[in-house]
């Protein structure tokens, strides 16, 4: 068997991209990579034919490319992931794995191939509408300086919340984020903003889905107040 790991282009490899990302039914946090050029592609060849791919890109600096982020064999292949992997490792020279717990083929060589493994930050997807009120509390939609929308939540006419949207995942997915300002935090406006910006999303025709850092206890509180629930982790790992 003859395994070929060649560094490629986006264009390349974006086919094997597109059936990817058509099998998955989660949002992928690292797809903006792509677009913004922060990743660099491999493509996997099986005696002279088309395996699959893999992506790197930087863990702490984007321009250093250490870090094993895509991992995509297609099915008749997947049994040689524990050949496959080892090459892209080697070829790429890559010193880390970051991965989704949801994305289960690059989940299991992080587990196989990877030491001092730690959680980095906590995935969120909808899970349940809620009807949260607030006397006094309005929900705007508004146009900053910069032309951008962006959602504000107002109490008794002063703005205690702030949140939008990125458009950084694969479609249908959306990126929501929120901030409260910090004399109107632990009253509940998180959990309010965040209610009316899952519904805002729909309405924009995606799908609702936040994350926030391992540690951040208060935001993720918020987030299943909301009705949201965690739907994996992010996981880092060293190669060794």
């Amino acid at each position: 068997m003859d395994i070929v790991v060649s560094k490629l282009s986006l264009k390349e490899v974006q086919p094997l991209r597109d059936l990817r990302l058509a099998e998955i039914d989660f949002q992928f946090v690292y797809n903006k990579c792509h677009g913004a050029g922060w990743a660099d592609t491999y493509l996997f060849a099986i005696d002279g034919e088309k395996a699959g791919y893999g992506s790197i890109w930087g863990k702490d600096k984007r321009e250093e490319r250490d870090a094993i982020f895509e991992f995509y064999l297609l099915e008749p292949y997947r049994r040689l992931a524990n050949s496959i992997f080892p090459e892209l490792h080697k070829v790429s020279g890559a010193s880390y794995v970051e991965c989704q717990t949801n994305d289960r083929l690059i989940t299991d060589m992080l587990f196989e191939y990877c030491a001092n493994i730690y959680a980095d930050r906590i995935l969120f997807e909808d899970s349940i509408t809620t009807e949260m009120k607030m006397p006094g509390a309005v929900f705007k939609k508004t146009v900053n300086n910069d032309g951008e929308t962006e959602y504000i939540l107002e109490r008794d006419g002063e703005i205690v919340a702030t949140g939008g949207f990125i458009w950084n995942y694969n479609f249908p997915y959306i990126d929501m984020y929120y901030e409260v300002k910090e004399s109107h935090r632990q009253k509940g406006f998180g959990t309010l903003i965040t209610q009316e910006l899952k519904k805002e999303a729909y309405l924009l025709d995606r799908v609702p889905a936040a994350r926030c850092n391992i540690n951040n206890k208060a935001s993720k509180a918020t987030l299943l107040k909301a009705g949201m629930k965690v739907c994996g982790h992010i996981l880092i790992g060293e190669l060794v």
